[in-house]
């Protein structure tokens, strides 16, 4: 009798999916394919092109990083540093910072080839930025001195922990490597965004309103919203949450203001302060901790091994000399961890987009936006691709979330009955800028690209951080 009622409940379920199905005002498998088309197949092709791209670039660094190490400990450029540091100044901070600062002098200028393609010839190609070679050039020389004076400085630290705690290092260094990225966080909106960007506080208006109104209704202590001048390096659309602490700020580009429309604010800040109501800045502390762990564990327990009898000339762990076979193990250690790493991220991001539905209420808005983004990101990647590869939902992904969430939302009663799928004409400003002739004036815009989404026709953006 069990198994004949199993039986019947399952029948009368699989008969009652497609009434439950037919109750939907419209079928978010046909909307979501509605808002990708929008981007017609020349579009698709060229962020496909350059996402994809990105997957090369990924292991290439990694595998040039390895390479440049792997010469400054094979040369022996390292170890003569240090032999001559501890020669002329003998005392051992000195020596640790002399050749940290030699290490990241080297290894940056012997990678700096690759970092100007990946970083402005690439973004060229793809009509991704909006920086000129002096200006892009004068923000990585200001990122190359704070990475050499900030990491110089950690890594002498580091040693002195190494020396002092030579079995246990790897226990104290990851407490005090995890103490050091806290703090930084903290200090990062306050002393080192403005190094590149001004922040300023969004004009009075209906929709600063509405954003503070959101942020203070789910708990964010917000006076005030701040908007930075993202397009000084380009017009991709972003929001972020920085600092840490009494430093967290949420903030949103100037770019976001200028190419979309307000749903689409509200819904892009509503998940951003998902982020902060759901604690992301802790669990992500946390998660980066169990990986640092892992990490110097591993340098600790292969370092032996690797530099046995000396080799390379490299006395134990607690040398100098062996910081490039250190980064080595990093960076071989980074291939297992960065995909879980871009998982756990990955994770708390759908939390933060599915917050961010629930409290804006603005599906078409976030739709709107993941298809902006789409013009850096691939949007229909394989079930591998995304799991590998992906630090964010695809926008594949978020597009049909916010239209299953709209659906339902409707049936429930609590939306106004609206079709599925974007406006009539609707077009992201990024396929209509490419459609229009080259001198045509801006008079010329499709109608499609004056509704509220593209009141704007900018340059070409450059991907999010």
């Amino acid at each position: 009798m069990r198994f004949l009622g199993l039986a019947a409940f399952a029948a009368a379920f699989t008969l009652a999916g497609p009434a439950m199905a037919a109750a939907l005002p419209f079928d978010p498998e046909v909307a979501t394919q509605a808002w990708l088309a929008t981007m017609g197949p020349e579009a698709t092709a060229r962020s496909n092109s350059y996402f994809e791209g990105g997957y090369i670039i990924d292991f290439a660094s990694t595998a040039l990083s390895i390479i440049v190490a792997g010469l400054m400990l094979v040369l022996g450029w390292a170890r003569g540093v240090r032999s001559w540091i501890e020669k002329t100044l003998k005392w051992f901070p000195l020596v640790a910072l002399g050749t940290s600062f030699f290490y990241i002098l080297v290894s940056s200028v012997l990678t700096f080839p690759f970092s100007y393609y990946v970083g402005f010839v690439r973004q060229h190609e793809y009509n991704l930025s909006t920086q000129d070679f002096p200006a892009w050039f004068n923000e990585q020389l200001t990122g190359f001195a704070l990475g050499l004076v900030i990491g110089s400085i950690f890594l002498t630290v580091l040693y002195l922990i190494i020396r002092a705690a030579r079995n246990t290092w790897w226990i104290w260094g990851s407490v005090v490597t995890i103490a050091f990225a806290g703090v930084m966080s903290m200090l990062f909106p306050v002393y080192i965004a403005p190094l590149f960007n001004t922040s300023t506080p969004m004009e009075q208006g209906e929709l600063r309103d509405s954003i503070l109104a959101l942020a203070q209704a789910n708990g964010v202590p917000a006076d005030n919203v701040y908007v930075y001048d993202r397009s000084r390096q380009t017009n991709s659309i972003s929001a972020n949450v920085s600092g840490f602490g009494p430093t967290t700020r949420i903030s949103l580009a100037d770019t976001l203001l200028e190419r979309t429309s307000p749903e689409a604010v509200r819904a892009v800040m509503a998940h951003e302060i998902g982020h902060y109501v759901l604690r992301h800045n802790v669990s992500g502390m946390i998660f980066s901790s169990i990986f640092i762990l892992f990490s110097f564990a591993f340098v600790h327990f292969t370092f032996r091994w690797a530099a046995k009898n000396e080799r390379w000339g490299i006395r134990d762990i607690s040398d100098p000399a062996g910081l490039p076979l250190v980064m080595v193990l990093l960076a071989v250690v980074g291939l297992i961890t960065a995909p879980l790493q871009r998982n756990l991220v990955y994770f708390n991001e759908q939390q933060a987009d599915m917050f961010g539905l629930n409290a804006a209420r603005e599906p078409d808005g976030f739709a709107e936006a993941s298809v902006l983004l789409s013009e850096y990101r691939k949007m229909e990647p394989s079930a591998f691709e995304e799991w590998f590869f992906y630090d964010h939902p695809s926008g594949w992904n978020r597009v049909h979330n916010s239209m299953v969430w709209k659906a339902h939302e409707i049936a429930a009663g609590r939306l106004p009955n609206t079709p599925g799928g974007p406006p009539p004409g609707w077009r992201p400003d990024f396929v209509v800028q490419s459609a229009r002739p080259e001198n045509a004036p801006s008079a010329a815009t499709p109608p499609a690209a004056e509704s509220p989404a593209t009141t704007t026709a900018p340059s070409p953006a450059a991907p999010s951080n």
